[in-house]
């Protein structure tokens, strides 16, 4: 944070905020507030326009409503009220005031100009959930995730919907494809594994218990469902070694709560041998 104000300095200050994706929205505002009081806008040069974006979205953050309408006024003159780059900012400014469905409208016209706009899509996805519209958030999710198949949070965003609506084939697919994008995330490899258990296809579940302690080894969530899953297949020629993993489970379970209180131990032992 700069203490005393210099123009040059401010400058190449939010410059390297706009070049790290660094928030930082009060420094913004404060920084921003003073270029445009001094009229220093004009040592901006070609920066003036981001300058401006960046300034909006913060002030946004912090509520300054006044300073978002200057920034995006001086955007709307230059770029037009119909330009992509002045929408996606009104979209926000709306946003932020509240006035969600006219914000949503906004959105809707970016994507009917261009339907890969990615900002755009983000927004309206994060619109239709605070206004609990599942079945339209699933559809805008579904249509995001055809262009931008590699984003892991959306991916996130969509299993976490559909367990929400007990579409758990449909959560377990988005599991797949989170896997793919994060072959070494084993909080992943346990969502799978759940899902696949609820499904009853304890064979799997097994394999996929297996795979998470595999990746964090006496992950105790994974511990209990590895031997709650190797109990269901005790007896069954599904799969090998069933039993195996039903008293390897138990053991490290033992073991991780060796340490613990006498009662904590004596819950997990009724639990496993109830």
């Amino acid at each position: 944070m700069m203490t005393r104000y210099d123009p040059v300095k401010t400058i190449e200050r939010l410059a390297e905020l706009r070049q790290t994706n660094e928030r930082s929205s009060e420094e913004v505002v404060d920084l921003g507030s003073h270029i445009i009081k001094d009229k220093a806008t004009s040592k901006l040069g070609d920066q003036i326009w981001p300058f401006y974006e960046q300034v909006t979205v913060a002030a946004l953050d912090t509520q300054n409503f006044e300073l978002a309408q200057y920034c995006t006024e001086q955007l709307k003159e230059r770029f037009g009220e119909d330009s992509l780059r002045f929408k996606r900012l009104l979209g926000m400014k709306l946003e932020a005031e509240g006035k969600l469905d006219e914000a949503q409208e906004v959105y809707s016209s970016i994507l009917q100009q261009d339907d890969t706009n990615m900002l755009a899509s983000k927004r309206q996805i994060a619109l239709l959930k605070a206004r609990n519209k599942e079945h339209d958030m699933v559809e805008a999710l579904t249509t995001y995730l055809d262009t931008y198949y590699d984003d892991y949070e959306a991916w996130l965003e969509l299993c976490d919907v559909y367990v929400s609506k007990y579409m758990y084939d449909q959560a377990a697919y988005c599991c797949e494809e989170l896997i793919i994008l994060q072959p070494s995330n084993h909080i992943i490899y346990l969502k799978y594994a759940e899902l696949l258990y609820t499904l009853n296809n304890y064979a799997m579940a097994l394999k996929y218990y297996c795979k998470v302690l595999e990746l964090c080894t006496d992950h105790v969530r994974a511990l209990y469902g590895l031997q709650l899953t190797a109990s269901k297949l005790l007896g069954s020629n599904e799969v090998d070694h069933a039993s195996e993993l039903h008293a390897l489970s138990i053991e490290r379970l033992l073991e991780v709560y060796k340490k613990g209180s006498e009662s904590t131990k004596k819950i997990v032992q009724s639990y496993i041998e109830a």
